[in-house]
């Protein structure tokens, strides 16, 4: 069901990167936009575990399969369908939750020397978003960036912190051993054999209700309870995601694993 996105020589979404410059790309504006075709077909995208409380209430949060999960916000159950956009990539309900992983694109902070620390404020190239655009608003003026530049930067700056913050909050579910593999079966009155959907992981609130006093302290201390709770909560939400693939007409087929 929600394996991690494959592994690739760029992230989820990114077709290329460039580096922002600002001579040769003197004259590029941002354009405004109120859809996403890129999220078109996407069914899941990373988390922050900065996201989690306000994305439970709108998407359900599970955790990729493998050594090495990261937390995923689902906007659909089965791969290719994505309940929170239509066909056009707009969304289709006023309050659905939208993952800062999906706001940040075509943005994308890189490290173009791997004997430097310092993170370069990319861009794909390939987004209708970002060009030459007389409707657009200016990425650079006078040689230099522009508030709105800035704005973006600071914006992929907080999303690594966060980020960062997220490798912890993972570490420390491990180092709990909290995770276990998750299985979601729905049984509807129209169709012989119940959709069960696997491939995904979650907490086990069994081992969580056994923890130590010092590992419950740790996790509430660190204010990764919380975080906890509002994964566990936002697990109902799939049953939502799966009656909105059918009125949608989406899909789903039995027995599906989400990858």
């Amino acid at each position: 069901m929600a394996s991690a996105p494959q592994a690739q020589s760029l992230p989820l979404l990114y077709k290329d990167l460039v580096p922002l410059n600002v001579e040769q790309h003197a004259g590029f504006t941002l354009r405004n936009y109120d859809r996403a075709p890129f999220l078109i077909g996407v069914h899941a995208v990373p988390l922050t575990v900065d996201e989690f409380p306000q994305c439970q209430r709108a998407l359900p949060i599970v955790f990729s399969a493998g050594p090495n999960p990261l937390p995923l916000a689902l906007m659909g159950l089965n791969e290719g369908v994505n309940t929170l956009v239509d066909e056009e990539g707009k969304l289709r309900r006023d309050d659905g939750y939208v993952p800062a992983y999906v706001r940040r694109y075509p943005w994308l902070l890189v490290r173009l020397n791997p004997d430097s620390q310092e993170l370069s404020l990319c861009f794909d190239p390939t987004s209708e978003l970002i060009g030459e655009y007389e409707d657009g608003r200016p990425l650079i003026e006078n040689g230099e960036a522009t508030q709105l530049t800035k704005d973006l930067l600071a914006f992929c700056e907080q999303f690594e912190e966060a980020a960062m913050r997220t490798g912890q909050f993972m570490n420390d579910l491990k180092e709990a051993d909290l995770l276990m593999d998750g299985e979601l079966s729905i049984q509807v009155p129209d169709v012989e054999k119940p959709f069960v959907y696997r491939g995904f992981q979650m907490v086990n609130e069994e081992k969580l209700r056994d923890l130590r006093g010092d590992q419950l302290r740790k996790f509430n201390q660190s204010g990764f309870l919380p975080l906890i709770y509002a994964h566990l909560l936002s697990l109902q939400g799939m049953r939502e995601v799966f009656f909105a693939q059918r009125r949608l007409g989406l899909g789903p087929i039995p027995a599906f694993e989400i990858s």
